[in-house]
């Protein structure tokens, strides 16, 4: 609710009199969302969001700049200390009067708009159509946080003074008083994320399909905060027979395949082919959001096939994780 005293101030004096009534109210907040944002984005990169509405609302016009004498204070307030999300994971964030780093709002302490020519700079009293008052906010980087949408309702108490009607000779013929309070939601939503380390496989040479060995080797995903997920390999470009294909510039093919960890289950894409997080040869279970899951492999050359011409073979395969 909103409530609002005005002081008439009456001057006498000759000539005429242009006063200018520019006049305050709360007024609903525009919520602030910060979209949608990967956890590796949250949690290396500072994110912006804004809202043009942070609760007052001013029409009229100012003859003269705002004195000394004159503040429009906000005080934030929350039963929270950040974003929070789903598992109880908070985002932290900074408050801004300007979009800028230079006025940061410290929750809890007044903070005066009338200060530094913000206000001014916002043109809320320089017209006749209302204008609202927008803050400007800013992740904090460091959050490693699980998937899922993260809240947070501030609380924002406005009281302003200032002087609102101006005569001849700059004399102020009254002032706006009033104060309010309104609530400002927060959102942002965490999607899920990998980072993803995937070597090349290489056999080297040989004369013949059995002279090549097995090549052993890892990858490394470092997935969302608490996320499970699968791993599947497809079939590469040249696949024939269930087997995948390394292929030369004549259109040559040497067959060989990928299997899980050190065994000979091959490591595929659908279904029970591909390989769940809790599969991990090194610290299996759901993702850690930093800390990276080992998945062993092994390759082979197929070698009940016949050895085909001299020359470099090679194949694309893709890794791909489903949540």
């Amino acid at each position: 609710m909103s409530r609002a005293w005005r002081a008439w101030l009456l001057a006498a004096g000759c000539g005429a009199v242009t006063p200018a009534w520019a006049l305050c109210n709360t007024a609903a907040t525009a919520p602030a969302a910060f979209g949608t944002i990967n956890s590796t984005l949250v949690r290396t990169t500072v994110q912006s969001a804004s809202t043009t509405n942070a609760g007052l609302s001013c029409t009229g016009s100012l003859l003269s700049l705002l004195t000394t004498n004159d503040h429009f204070y906000a005080t934030v307030t929350a039963t929270t200390s950040g974003l929070v999300g789903p598992t109880g994971d908070i985002i932290p964030y900074t408050i801004y009067a300007n979009n800028s780093t230079s006025f940061p709002i410290t929750r809890g302490t007044r903070f005066d708009f009338a200060r530094n020519g913000i206000i001014d700079a916002l043109g809320l009293l320089n017209g006749t159509t209302p204008k609202t008052v927008p803050v400007y906010l800013r992740t904090v980087v460091g959050s490693n946080v699980a998937a899922g949408l993260y809240t947070e309702t501030l609380s924002i108490f406005w009281d302003w003074n200032y002087c609102s009607g101006i005569g001849v000779g700059n004399i102020c013929l009254g002032r706006d008083i009033g104060t309010g309070t309104q609530t400002l939601t927060v959102n942002l939503t965490v999607s899920n994320d990998c980072q993803i380390t995937t070597p090349t496989v290489s056999f080297g040479s040989a004369p013949v399909v059995a002279g090549f060995g097995t090549v052993n080797q890892s990858i490394n995903i470092a997935c969302t905060k608490g996320s499970s997920y699968t791993v599947g390999l497809n079939d590469g470009e040249n696949v024939a027979g269930g087997r995948r294909r390394m292929k030369s510039s004549a259109n040559n093919y040497l067959a060989y395949d990928l299997y899980k960890s050190g065994g000979t289950v091959r490591w595929g894409s659908v279904g029970a082919a591909r390989r769940a997080s809790s599969d991990a040869d090194i610290n299996p279970g759901p993702g850690t959001g930093t800390g990276s899951q080992v998945f062993n492999y092994n390759a082979k050359v197929y070698t009940d096939q016949a050895t085909p011409p001299a020359a470099t073979y090679t194949d694309n395969v893709i890794l791909d994780v489903q949540f």
